[in-house]
């Protein structure tokens, strides 16, 4: 088997990963409300112990995987979550369902890093735009399908099939990842010395300075948590979103499923395109879209207006993800601590954004916009953040 072959595999470990884990994370909030009554406050709740989990576990995932070897790190992820997820089949108390996010959680972040990683290792700048570029695909296609037609699933097959149906794909996973590693042994110990190609051409590809380089990578590692801020928050009021609009799971899915589709445009657009490499214009207008997007979504009780917002909250949220991966992995050697880090930032901004959400649900109970707007007042602070970072790294 070549190189490029074992790569494909890799992105076929990586697509099943994020159809089995959307289903599972995005619906466990429509779970959660229909079996044990969650309202907003109890799902931003549960997200913001989500991105902590997500927070504290990936930094470490990425180191794991860094020292004890990629598919060590991928065969423990896949076994974790392939086993917590059985196990959740059997338990009946909200307490339980969140223990078994959180081993869920856990095993994800031993994957997620390292599948970063591994599809970037020994690539030139041109190659790791290309591999990063059709990473992002990858996922964002299959967790956008995983996401439309969830609800679908859970109406027509039942509440439990966001556990069985996510287990097995785990546990192919874990069947594909020992025959990957058996086969790139293979590759390794038939492999001359000197042999292995890096000859794309790279003339074309804007490097900036070391420095400018760096601070490119924390603007990014700060603009992509702030995405998430928005994005878990939002993935958790969905539910209480389609109540409003008197929308079933099924529907849910397919109306709320639409910015997926977008972020998947913006990474392929992205792909085909470099020219916003190392621009910081384009980063500040994707920051300036998702705040206008987000409080649009969540402000306006339209449904028309909830279509349109998410054509320019995806687009947004894509070019930001898409900067914090590139630039994590462009910037040094590292690549499963890199990788590690830029999944931490998520879960970062995973946790902050719903537990400031449901704080001012918590305080302020008499507003029920007082979530969305204290998370649009922490994204605000975040373009304050954004722009000293430039200054600094400017001078």
């Amino acid at each position: 088997m070549s190189r490029s072959r074992l790569k494909t595999g890799y992105f076929v470990l990586e697509g099943l990963n994020s159809f089995a884990t959307v289903l599972y994370a995005y619906y466990l909030y429509f779970f959660m409300q229909k079996v044990f009554g969650f309202d907003n406050l109890a799902n931003l709740t549960l997200a913001s112990v989500t991105g902590f989990v997500c927070m504290v576990s990936a930094w470490w995932g990425g180191r794991f995987a860094q020292r004890a070897g990629y598919f060590t790190a991928l065969k423990l992820g896949f076994g974790i979550m392939a086993a917590s997820l059985l196990v959740g089949l059997w338990i009946n108390s909200a307490a339980g369902h969140v223990c078994v996010m959180a081993v869920y959680i856990f095993g994800m972040c031993l994957t997620w890093p390292t599948l970063e990683a591994i599809v970037s290792e020994a690539e030139s700048p041109a190659g790791l735009q290309r591999m990063v570029g059709i990473y992002n695909i990858v996922w964002a296609g299959t967790g956008a399908v995983a996401y439309f037609v969830g609800g679908a699933m859970l109406d027509q097959l039942g509440l439990k099939v966001m556990f069985y149906v996510p287990a097995a794909i785990h546990l192919a996973q874990l069947a594909g990842t020992w025959w990957l590693q058996k086969e790139s042994l293979r590759l390794e110990a038939a492999a001359r010395p000197g042999s292995f190609e890096t000859t794309i051409a790279v003339t074309d590809t804007y490097r900036p300075s070391f420095a400018k380089s760096k601070t490119f990578l924390r603007l990014a590692w700060l603009a992509n948590p702030l995405a998430y801020i928005a994005i878990n928050t939002l993935i958790a009021v969905i539910p209480g979103l389609a109540r409003e609009f008197g929308l079933t799971a099924m529907l849910a899915g397919f109306f709320c499923s639409l910015w997926c589709f977008a972020r998947l445009a913006a990474f392929v657009g992205l792909w085909l395109w470099s020219g916003w490499h190392y621009r910081f214009r384009w980063l500040v207008a994707a920051y300036v879209v998702l705040i206008g997007s987000f409080a649009a979504i969540l402000l306006v009780p339209n449904l028309l207006v909830l279509l349109d917002a998410q054509l320019f909250f995806g687009l947004a949220v894509g070019l930001l993800y898409y900067s914090s991966l590139f630039y994590s992995m462009d910037v040094g050697e590292t690549k499963g601590e890199h990788g590690g880090i830029h999944e931490a930032v998520i879960g970062f901004g995973n946790f902050a954004g719903p537990a400031v959400g449901a704080a001012s649900i918590y305080l302020m109970p008499k507003y029920p916009n007082s979530g969305a707007l204290a998370v649009c007042g922490l994204l605000l602070v975040g373009f304050g953040a954004l722009l000293t970072i430039w200054r600094r790294g400017s001078k």
